[in-house]
């Protein structure tokens, strides 16, 4: 038996082709908001990625700062600056800055 498509009713016909063309158009729409939610994924992922490495650069150059200061403020200097004669204000001693 063969079917024929000539003796469906035109109402039927434009029915079914309505359900066609809205499942296509809702694939369509579900498969673009799934790529657009990749992309943004992404796109965060990369921000995170990006700023966690910045701050713990920064961290790092604050941490190795801090050890520096706190190491310098230790080292003991073997004497005093002798004073050195300054052309227009006479002499006056260098004086040794610490941390306090």
């Amino acid at each position: 038996m063969q079917f024929d498509l000539s003796s469906v009713e035109t109402a039927t016909l434009v029915f079914i082709g309505t359900l066609v063309f809205g499942a296509i158009l809702a694939v369509f729409v579900m498969t673009a908001g799934l790529i657009a939610l990749a992309v943004l994924g992404a796109g965060k992922l990369t921000w995170m990625v990006l700023a966690n490495t910045l701050l713990a650069v920064v961290h790092g150059i604050n941490s190795g700062w801090d050890k520096l200061v706190h190491r310098a403020s230790t080292v003991e200097l073997p004497g005093d600056f002798q004073g050195q004669p300054s052309p227009s204000t006479g002499t006056y001693p260098r004086v040794i800055l610490r941390d306090s």
